[in-house]
Order: structure tokens, then sequence, then C-alpha cells
């Protein structure tokens, strides 16, 4: 698992990467999902590096967390959008 990256949004979505920006300085609740998702994606990177080492369950349940983070994320930066 070694060489796994960080999922950052704005490399997940570089398309998005002002609008990103823009809501983290606006908007109180993506602000609180991104840092959300970033202490999530920084915690399943230590675990892919065998920094950490949980059960492969646990894992599991965080990088499903870290998926529907992202979901409603993306979804915030979609109605931004319009």
């Amino acid at each position: 698992m070694h060489g796994e990256h960080h999922h950052d949004l704005s490399l997940e979505f570089p398309e998005l990467k002002r609008r990103i920006h823009d809501l983290k300085l606006t908007s109180p609740e993506f602000n609180e999902l991104y840092a959300e998702y970033e202490a999530l994606d920084k915690t399943i990177y230590r675990i892919e590096e065998e920094i950490e080492t949980p059960s492969d369950t646990y894992t599991e349940e965080l990088k499903k967390k870290r998926v529907l983070l992202k979901d409603r994320l993306y979804a915030l930066l979609a109605a931004a959008g319009h």
C-alpha cells in the first residue's frame, strides 16, 4: 500500500480549486466538513503507509466515511456554483 497519496480535494476536483478556497473562507458548514475530511484523510494515509495499524474493518469504515464526506463537500461545491 505504500505510495498512496492524500486525497486532497483540490487534487480530486482541480476544476473547483477556487470554489473550494472561497467556501473555506465563507461557509462555516463547508469549512467544518472540510476540516473533518482532511483529518480523516490524514488518518487513512497514516494507515496506508503503515504508520498506524488498526484492523482492516476499521480502515474500510474510515474510507467509506471519507467518500461520504467527499460527496457532501462536492454537493456544497456544486450548489455554490449555481
